[in-house]
């Protein structure tokens, strides 16, 4: 019967080289942030249908204690925006955009939000997220994203945001995939019209401060 001998010490040393290796990973990048983006990636691929560029799309999300805020009793505002992005992701893998406008040379880039607090998200309170594109044109998409929760299915935030789509024609793009004619666009809302229109008013404020 063969013996299988151990060097307890050359076990102490990987062990100790993979322990801070973890611990470096962590304090240099937000390894968190990667791996609930794959996570969530591949979970649609696997679960879900494709959707059309305009159906909603959702994911889910729980307030754990690394988003709590400093009083330590619901999630702190920059927490929104991060679980925004895992919610963005879903939607353009989800409905093909992003892989459509990559495969044209393009690229897409979160250019412009504005969020409204409802009500807070306490600790361990479980909600989705939904997003949806409302409008288009050639150099932009608009989403519109909404923090719901699932025990009383309240709407705890809303936030409208701007993509800027950079080397490709954007409104070609989604209605190629909606197969809709190029000039078609859907109507805009109240709020998204006061939304573009602030945005304008920046850029313009800003274009005189660097002439």
């Amino acid at each position: 019967m063969l013996k299988l001998e151990l060097d307890i010490d050359l076990i102490m040393l990987l062990c100790s080289i993979v322990l801070a290796s973890i611990i470096v990973l962590f304090l240099f990048i937000d390894i968190q942030y990667f791996v609930r983006s794959i996570f969530v990636l591949v979970w649609g691929r696997i679960f879900e249908l494709r959707k059309k560029p305009d159906e909603l799309t959702t994911i889910y999300g729980l307030c754990t204690t690394s988003d709590l805020d400093i009083i330590f009793k619901h999630m702190n505002n920059a927490r929104y925006v991060r679980e925004l992005d895992f919610a963005r992701f879903h939607f353009y893998d989800r409905t093909g955009i992003y892989k459509a406008i990559i495969g044209k040379k393009g690229n897409i880039l979160q250019s412009a939000c504005i969020i409204r607090y409802r009500r807070t998200i306490p600790l361990f309170t479980m909600y989705k997220i939904t997003t949806k594109i409302v409008y288009w044109d050639e150099k932009s998409v608009y989403l519109e994203q909404q923090f719901i929760s699932l025990k009383d299915n309240f709407i705890k935030a809303v936030v409208f945001s701007k993509q800027g789509v950079v080397g490709v024609n954007a409104s070609e793009i989604i209605n190629d995939l909606l197969k809709k004619e190029d000039s078609y666009r859907p109507e805009k809302t109240e709020e998204l019209e006061h939304f573009i229109s602030c945005l304008d008013a920046s850029s313009m404020r800003l274009r005189k401060k660097d002439e």
